[in-house]
C-alpha cells in the first residue's frame, strides 16, 4: 500500500462528498473483519489491530503479535474487505446526505422531475439524492412532466433504507422563500414579510414592510413591470398573489388587507380581535370576494375576525335588534359590532360569548337570548 491508495480515497471522497477520515475508518473496519476470518483458522482468540499511515499510505494488520502480509489475505478475505468497504461507504454517504438535508428543513430547493408515481412526484436534487412530493402536498395547479424544473419546501427528511427528502408545494412558507429568492431587499433584510395567508392554487395575500423609508416594499416585491412577482406566479403555476402593505395601526392594516376594496369605516374590538368593516354598497362584493375569499384571506393575514357590512345592512340590523325590549339602541350597536346582525343569531348565541360584550352581563345576556328565542318561535 502506498500514496496511490490515499489518492484513490481522496478521489472517492470528492465523488461521494465524504470526509477522508470516514473512508479511512471504513477501510480499517473492512480489514479487521477480513483479518478475523484469517484469525479463526490460526488464532481464534487473538486480537486484531489495524494501523494506517495517513501520510505514506502504508497499512499494517496484526493478529495478536503477528503481522499479516498482503499475500496472506486470501480470495474470500479480500472479497469480504471489498464488500465491507462498499457497505461502509454507502452508510457514510447515506449519513452524509441525511445530515446535509436535515439541516435544510424549512428551506427551498430546486430539482428536476425524475419520475411520476401514484404516490407523488420524484425529484432529482441536482444528482445528490432524490426527493418526493406526495400528491397531497402538491398544489391543485401543479401539472408536471418528466424533465420539468420546479422548487419545493423541504418539510421533512426521513432516514429509512436511504434518506428520503419530503418536499411541499402547499406550505405558506414556500411563497415566502420564493419572495426571498426573487427580491434582494427581502434577503438583505430591508423589506420584511410580516404575514402570509394562502389558499393553495387560488390566491395568496402577503403583507410586507420596509425598514427603509426610501424603499417601497410593495414596489420592490412587484419588480420592474411586475417581473419579480411574475416569476413567482409562474413557479406557482398561475396562483394569484396580492402584495399588501403592513401597518402597525390595525385599522390601516385591515384596510390594506381588504384591498382592492375601499373601506368607509372600521369598528374594532381589540380584546376579541374582531373588526366590523363598513363599506359602500358597490364595494361589498369586492371586499368579500368570490365565495368570501378576499375577506377570508384578509382575516387570516391580519389575525383578526373581520365582518364586512354595508351601511344599509348595519341600519337594517340595528332596526331588527331594536325590536327586542331587552335591547337598547346602545346594546344593539354593541351586538351588531360583535357580529350579531339578526334575531336568529341571538337566539342561538352562546351565553358565555354574549356576556363578554361590553355592557352585557350574564343576566342581561340570558334575557336577550330568551326573548330572541321567543320572537323567533312566534315568527315561524
Amino acid at each position: 500500500m502506498n500514496k496511490e491508495f490515499l489518492s484513490i480515497l481522496e478521489q472517492l471522497g470528492r465523488e461521494k462528498g465524504l470526509d477522508r477520515e470516514v473512508l479511512i475508518n471504513a477501510v480499517k473496519q473492512a480489514l479487521i473483519i477480513a483479518a478475523k476470518k484469517i484469525a479463526k483458522i490460526t488464532s481464534p482468540e487473538a486480537e486484531v489491530r489495524v494501523e494506517i499511515d495517513e501520510e505514506k499510505g502504508d497499512i499494517h494488520v496484526w493478529v495478536g503479535e503477528k503481522e499479516i502480509v498482503s499475500q496472506e489475505f486470501g480470495r474470500i478475505a479480500a472479497q469480504t474487505a471489498r464488500q465491507v468497504i462498499v457497505q461502509k461507504i454507502r452508510e457514510a454517504e447515506k449519513d452524509n446526505i441525511y445530515s446535509e438535508f436535515k439541516n435544510k428543513v424549512g428551506q427551498i430547493i430546486g430539482g428536476v422531475v425524475y419520475r411520476i408515481e401514484k404516490m407523488g412526484i420524484v425529484i432529482d436534487l441536482l444528482g445528490k439524492t432524490e426527493a418526493m412530493i406526495p400528491r397531497n402536498l402538491l398544489s391543485p395547479l401543479d401539472k408536471f412532466k418528466l424533465g420539468d424544473r420546479l422548487k419545493g419546501l423541504i418539510i421533512e427528511v426521513r432516514k429509512d433504507k436511504r434518506p428520503q427528502v419530503i418536499l411541499s408545494r402547499r406550505h405558506e412558507n414556500l411563497v415566502k422563500k420564493l419572495f426571498e429568492l426573487e427580491v434582494p431587499e427581502i434577503s438583505e433584510g430591508i423589506v420584511e414579510v410580516k404575514s402570509i395567508a394562502r389558499e393553495v392554487g387560488e390566491r395568496t395575500k402577503i403583507a410586507v414592510f420596509s425598514k427603509d423609508e426610501k424603499v417601497d416594499c410593495v414596489g420592490a416585491c412587484v419588480g420592474m413591470r411586475g417581473s419579480r412577482v411574475k416569476n413567482i406566479i409562474e413557479e406557482l403555476r398561475g396562483e394569484k398573489i396580492d402584495i399588501v402593505r403592513w401597518y402597525e395601526d390595525i385599522k390601516e392594516f385591515i384596510k390594506s388587507a381588504l384591498s382592492p376594496a375601499q373601506v368607509s369605516r372600521i369598528e374594532i374590538d381589540r380584546k376579541a380581535k374582531r373588526a366590523q368593516v363598513i363599506v359602500a354598497s358597490d364595494q361589498l362584493s369586492l371586499a368579500i370576494g368570490k365565495k368570501g375569499q378576499n375577506v377570508r384571506l384578509a382575516s387570516k393575514l391580519v389575525g383578526w375576525e373581520i365582518d364586512v357590512r354595508t351601511k344599509e345592512i348595519i341600519k337594517q340590523s340595528l332596526k331588527e335588534l331594536s325590536k327586542l325590549r331587552s335591547v337598547t339602541k346602545k346594546t344593539a350597536q354593541a351586538l351588531v359590532s360583535a357580529g350579531y346582525t339578526h334575531i336568529e343569531d341571538l337566539a342561538k348565541a352562546d351565553i358565555n360569548k354574549l356576556k363578554t360584550i361590553k355592557g352585557i352581563g350574564e343576566k342581561k345576556a340570558e334575557r336577550i337570548i330568551d326573548e330572541a328565542k321567543r320572537v323567533k318561535d312566534e315568527n315561524l
